[in-house]
């Protein structure tokens, strides 16, 4: 998956693109990290319990010119992309993403387009 200036998640039907504002402070404030390669990324699991090995992630990567990102929801080992959005039983786990992005939204990371 490469780099893009607007991202979703497999099966949203919200599309995402970082804030003009957008920091390499306000990323390391969010819980991102700086990789080997100089860019951000975020691994956050969507079930209930944070220390959670199992179920679903998100998972973010923002270039290092904080000008583009990716993300995705992955299997728990991180090397498959589900779509979550296609079973009505998933619903608590769409909340999350979308309460997830909405509080990084109200933080100045990203905007919808």
């Amino acid at each position: 998956m490469a780099f893009e200036t607007q991202a979703t998640v497999l099966g949203a039907e919200v599309v995402y693109r970082l804030a003009p504002e957008a920091k390499r402070y306000t990323l390391r404030d969010n819980g991102f990290t700086e990789t080997n390669g100089g860019n951000f990324q975020l691994i956050r699991g969507l079930e209930a319990t944070p220390q959670s090995k199992e179920g679903f992630k998100l998972k973010i990567t923002v270039a290092k010119d904080i000008q583009t990102f990716k993300m995705s929801i992955t299997t728990a080992n991180g090397l498959k992309a589900v779509n979550i959005f296609k079973d009505p039983k998933q619903k608590m786990l769409q909340e999350k993403f979308y309460f997830l992005m909405d509080g990084f939204i109200s933080r100045g990371l990203f905007e919808k387009v």
